[in-house]
């Protein structure tokens, strides 16, 4: 995912910042996640730093739901995306965009 994240980053011409990853009500099974490109962490944020420099910030209130997860990229023959393996989700949607905690 870093190396994703980062690639990303370069294409849209951003040198500086890094992914914000959240957590938001909403999807089949009662939460989603939420990314925005951002420049700087935010008052309160924790900042997870990765290979080749990647940064994830994520707020406090995400963080709950979001400890212990980890970012993965999957390119597979039948899609490819950001993967999230969160130990906090109960339950999940078929397409992996929402869970429940």
């Amino acid at each position: 995912a870093a190396r994703r994240i980062r690639s990303l980053m370069a294409k849209q011409g951003i040198d500086d910042g890094g992914l914000r990853v959240g957590v938001k009500g909403g999807g089949c099974s009662g939460l989603s996640y939420t990314f925005a490109w951002e420049k700087q962490a935010r008052l309160g944020d924790e900042v997870f730093e990765g290979p080749d420099g990647a940064k994830l910030f994520v707020d406090k209130k995400s963080l709950l739901y979001l400890n212990g997860t980890v970012l993965d990229y999957d390119t597979n023959l039948v899609s490819k995306g950001f993967v999230f393996n969160n130990p906090n989700a109960k339950s999940t949607c078929g397409c992996g965009s929402s869970f429940g905690a």
